[in-house]
């Protein structure tokens, strides 16, 4: 039987340009924070590197907590959106401190503003708004197809904005005066940009009722369907954040979800820290704009083509998995053409993997929808604002690592703030951290992707009810 459709194509464009706003806040923070806090602000890398491993503390408890409260919020916008949107405001604000350091404050209140700005961006407010987002895929449509093409529409605005921020960036900063106020100009022109179309990503779609989400999840008939119905009964007991947690614990593709986006976040961030491999290897800053191109386009190609692609190979696992292996072996082939110093050869490679890992970043959306779905049909409990806080943890977690990974690299690499030549320690690590780690990172993401058959546990307990 046919699934009932719940969106029109402006919905998902609607929903889909969110991403906008999330990628003004990571993109810009993962790629050019770092250089920015050593190469303008004068600040330690490994001691930044430090504080940031230090703010990831607090988000690990954040990002429960506000999946638990997504879903105990009752309200005329519905459990999510009003999180997503009054989150955003704090981002914004937070977003545009964290550039906008004070040159007269001594370097210890310097650390002390990064710090504070940037817990509070991660683990507060882009918590808050990212898990509300990335939850709206289930709380506003139980079609399976849909949940794909929303994930799809909304990685295809998320690299393009990437792609347009780490483009432009650069030049706009010296555009607008270079040095510490161009960086903060650059900021409030991103978190304005960022706030509006949050606004309008909110108000693009809505969210189903609370009813019609507690009715059996798609595809029970039968004797499954009546379990379902009972069960459903079961969604309205109370439960505290211990009892949420317990139930992300207990289901093993959550936790593989967590490790896949952790590992992912952290090789984002090192291709992020690309900037130094340019500046400092290659010699020339502008070459980071023209790699952010080779990933990003075909990226964006691979998500065009994720919903003909799970419809044609009747799910997400194969494609995800073969995906990710053509990706490991297209990074494996850009470190052997970076070591023969051939840059066309670097940007193929680059462009073959970024094609392979693709179809995961259109459909990772629907395989954690699928993973709530298993908790339904192994526990009957409606965990839906939760399960979607592997998103959040996965970006802050992973990506704050990743920079703080780089931060400690550089300062082991013997890296010297704002020089125009680096010692060899220097570049040796930084063929490390732009060739290397992708590549060992891309491989291990393969392995747990393996295991990762959701969809098939999801129809074997509904052959068994």
């Amino acid at each position: 039987m046919q699934e009932r459709t719940y969106l029109k194509w402006y919905n998902k464009l609607g929903y889909g340009s969110g991403d906008i706003a999330g990628n003004v806040v990571y993109a810009f923070l993962s790629s050019f924070v770092m250089i920015y806090l050593t190469n303008t602000v004068g600040l330690n890398p490994g001691v930044v590197g430090t504080l940031i491993a230090a703010s990831k503390v607090f988000d690990g408890v954040t990002d429960i907590f506000f999946g638990a409260m997504i879903d105990k919020t009752k309200s005329r916008m519905g459990k999510a959106r009003p999180w997503m949107l009054y989150g955003y405001i704090g981002c914004a604000v937070t977003l545009a401190a964290i550039f906008a350091i004070p040159a007269d404050l001594g370097k210890t209140a310097q650390y002390a503003w990064f710090f504070i700005a940037y817990t509070m961006l991660n683990a507060v407010f882009y918590t808050a708004n990212n898990i509300a987002y990335s939850a709206l895929t289930t709380l506003v449509t139980k079609n399976s197809k849909e949940r794909v093409q929303m994930g799809s529409c909304r990685f295809i605005f998320a690299f393009a904005t990437s792609l347009l921020i780490q483009s432009v960036t650069i030049g706009a900063v010296s555009a607008l005066g270079g040095g510490a106020s161009g960086w903060r100009t650059v900021a409030v022109i991103y978190a304005l940009t960022g706030l509006i179309v949050n606004t309008l990503s909110v108000l693009s779609v809505k969210e189903l009722p609370e009813e019609e989400l507690r009715e059996a999840a798609p595809g029970l008939t039968g004797s499954g369907e009546q379990a379902g119905s009972e069960a459903a009964g079961k969604t309205e007991e109370k439960y505290g954040l211990a009892d949420a947690a317990k139930l992300l614990i207990a289901n093993k593709y959550y936790l593989m979800i967590c490790g896949v986006y952790i590992l992912q976040q952290i090789y984002s961030a090192m291709l992020g820290m690309g900037i130094y491999y340019m500046t400092y290897v290659l010699g020339n800053e502008n070459l980071f704009g023209v790699f952010s191109w080779a990933i990003n386009i075909p990226i964006i190609v691979a998500l065009l083509a994720t919903p003909a692609l799970v419809a044609r190979w009747k799910g997400m696992y194969k494609l995800n998995l073969r995906g990710y292996m053509l990706g490991t072996a297209g990074r494996a082939l850009v470190v052997v053409a970076g070591y023969l110093g051939n840059l066309p050869l670097m940007l193929l490679f680059t462009g073959v993997a970024a094609l392979g890992q693709g179809p995961w970043q259109g459909d990772m959306n629907a395989v954690i929808a699928s993973c709530s779905e298993y908790t339904w049909l192994t526990k009957h409990k409606r965990v839906d604002g939760t399960m979607y806080s592997c998103t959040s943890l996965g970006v802050k977690l992973g990506g704050g690592l990743g920079t703080a990974i780089a931060g400690w690299m550089l300062a082991a690499g013997g890296f010297v703030e704002a020089a125009a030549v680096q010692p060899e320690s220097c570049i040796r690590m930084l063929y490390f951290m732009y060739l290397w780690l992708p590549m060992i990172i891309s491989f291990l993401i393969t392995l747990i992707l393996s295991r990762m058959n959701v969809e098939g546990a999801n129809e074997k307990l509904r052959s068994a009810a």
